[in-house]
């Protein structure tokens, strides 16, 4: 028998969020009852990219309905941006972690909110054409690739841990460990998606976002030296700022611009961004 922690069996025995959210702003639907496993998140975003409400329908064990239950309280509140970041480990650490052998749950759980993010966005997850490696549980070759990178998968046991691959016949055991090898060598690549591709804004949208950004991330560091920011004007990608106080005259102002400025707005706006200092 399974020792599940006090939260596993806390959010088993009183999940959250249970049901289906009316005309979601996103859905994600993974795994299937054929195999044993099956979840349905539905989120709902406001007009500030904030998921604002989260519910689940699983069909599994006492690890997929914990997994599921503590993932919709984690991303209640959290912006898109942050909660696209969320691993599978993360949903496992959250519930004080999960039997070696019900890892998957918490895969799964990472891969609903991957589809429910991607379908509030409009777009389609890259859905790698892979070879079926585990017939039992239909687990291609890049799902354990992807599994034994991410989670520095060291062994057979936690392939099928991760993923139920080699959980059934056994059959696929040689092919498994053929795989375990080419990728831990890095012989095995595969496209591993990270931050989803941001929604389109409008060119009110992306100013203020700028302007936030400046305001949260950028100007307090600056200010610490006696220097300023100031926003100039947006025009698309390009974004025109001023350099005041004593970052005005440093000799690293060009510096401080590409390796601090336009980095951050790449990081929290849009990665396409082009900072340029005002002439």
């Amino acid at each position: 028998m399974w020792e599940y922690t006090d939260k596993v069996q806390e959010h088993f025995l009183t999940p959250q969020n249970v049901g289906e959210i009316d005309r979601p702003s996103g859905t994600g639907d993974v795994g299937s009852l054929a195999c044993g496993d099956a979840l349905k998140l539905t989120l709902k975003i406001d007009k500030n990219d904030i998921i604002t409400d989260a519910k689940f329908k699983t069909f599994g064990c006492a690890s997929a309905i914990a997994s599921s239950s503590v993932l919709t309280e984690m991303v209640k509140g959290m912006a898109v941006d942050e909660a696209a970041k969320i691993t599978n480990e993360d949903i496992a650490q959250a519930l004080g972690g999960l039997p070696k052998e019900k890892m998957h749950c918490s895969v799964m759980g990472r891969e609903a909110l991957e589809a429910a993010i991607a379908d509030y966005r409009g777009l389609k997850l890259p859905k790698a054409e892979g070879e079926v490696v585990c017939e039992c549980f239909g687990v291609t070759d890049l799902e354990i690739i992807r599994a034994v990178k991410e989670s520095s998968l060291r062994s057979i046991e936690e392939i099928t841990n991760f993923t139920k691959a080699g959980g059934g016949c056994g059959k696929c055991e040689d092919k498994l460990r053929k795989i375990l090898q080419d990728t831990v060598s890095g012989k095995s690549e595969i496209f591993i998606p990270q931050v989803f591709p941001p929604k389109k804004m409008t060119s009110l949208q992306k100013i203020k976002k700028i302007e936030e950004v400046l305001e949260r991330e950028i100007r307090p560091g600056l200010k610490k030296d006696g220097g300023d920011i100031e926003l100039i004007d947006v025009d698309g990608d390009f974004v025109i700022v001023a350099l005041r106080g004593t970052c005005k005259s440093c000799s690293k102002s060009q510096t401080t611009i590409k390796e601090y400025v336009e980095k951050k707005l790449r990081e929290f706006v849009l990665p396409s961004l082009i900072v340029e200092e005002d002439n």
